[in-house]
């Protein structure tokens, strides 16, 4: 079974202007809401994808509802556990084109709700599972919340770890299958200011050394680079007009998991991540199976 866990989901708003002016009162030209957080979205591409995932995460209030029935309606499975603030709201504007976002507080998630989540794991989860740790860490969760889940379950459950600072690094330490930072955290991480294919392969070999079997560093418009145990990847995106960027990343992803679940090998495994990532840059909403696919021909991988 495939897992996906988001700590701090939130109520995505999206409002559209054609000029939004600070100061004055303005109205958008379009507005929607959906379930956010890059768990979540990672089962929405796997269900895209006629994939089965459990999506797990902490809600709350009137805005948890949302998440919980939007998430069931379109036939996702879901294993949320209730706190007792209301879940965020995050504001995401589009501002003719210039994308701007306003992130909301998390709710307190209590040492109660951390155990029901971690004997959920412990229960369920086994060998050979593959389990999505994406997003960031609520400030009312330990730092080391990552990291513990990881101790927590079966020794062969493949970790996926997509977060950064603090709860990365401690979480890398405990070794894990995939990691997907982009380059600017990886400069984070390293407190440096990498930029070349050279430099940037350097690092994922020495994130790998920190514990991570796989490293897929994604350079945006430029492309990404893939680091396995014994073989080194580069590919460039394919053509097409950028509509949205938001929740590519965690297409990319849910691409990957599909090649994985299907025993893939790990390069296919990058072609679809690829195509995936790219087909939900390209769309407005994320990638479906078929936009997907139309762009994996157009996948160029390059064995360095």
């Amino acid at each position: 079974m495939i897992y996906t866990l988001t700590l701090n989901p939130a109520l995505d708003y999206f409002l559209s202007f054609d000029s939004f002016i600070e100061g004055n009162l303005n109205t958008p030209k379009e507005t929607y809401k959906l379930p956010g957080g890059k768990g979540i979205n990672v089962s929405k591409i796997l269900k895209n994808f006629n994939t089965e995932s459990i999506c797990l995460g902490f809600i709350g209030g009137f805005t948890g509802e949302f998440i919980k029935n939007t998430l069931n309606h379109d036939g996702l499975n879901t294993k949320f556990f209730n706190v007792d603030e209301d879940t965020r709201i995050n504001i995401k504007i589009n501002n003719n084109g210039l994308e701007s976002e306003i992130a909301g507080t998390s709710p307190t998630i209590s040492k109660e709700n951390l155990q029901e989540l971690l004997n959920f794991l412990k229960t369920n989860l086994k060998a050979n599972d593959i389990l999505a740790l994406s997003g960031s860490v609520p400030s009312s969760l330990p730092s080391s919340i990552y990291a513990d889940i990881i101790e927590s379950i079966p020794k062969d459950v493949k970790v996926i770890l997509d977060t950064r600072g603090l709860p990365f690094e401690i979480a890398l330490k405990k070794g894990v299958f995939l990691i997907k930072p982009n380059k600017d955290e990886i400069n984070e991480f390293f407190n440096s200011n990498f930029s070349t294919t050279e430099e940037l392969v350097e690092a994922g070999k020495k994130l790998q050394k920190m514990g991570a079997k796989n490293v897929l560093i994604s350079l945006g418009s430029k492309g990404s680079i893939f680091i396995t145990q014994n073989e080194i990847f580069i590919s460039g995106v394919p053509k097409g007009t950028l509509i949205s960027s938001n929740g590519s990343g965690d297409s990319m992803i849910g691409g990957f998991i599909y090649g994985l679940n299907k025993s893939l090998s790990l390069k296919e495994c990058y072609e679809i991540g690829i195509a995936s990532g790219s087909a939900t840059a390209f769309s407005k909403g994320l990638a479906t199976f078929n936009t997907m696919t139309n762009l994996l021909k157009d996948i160029k991988v390059i064995n360095l």
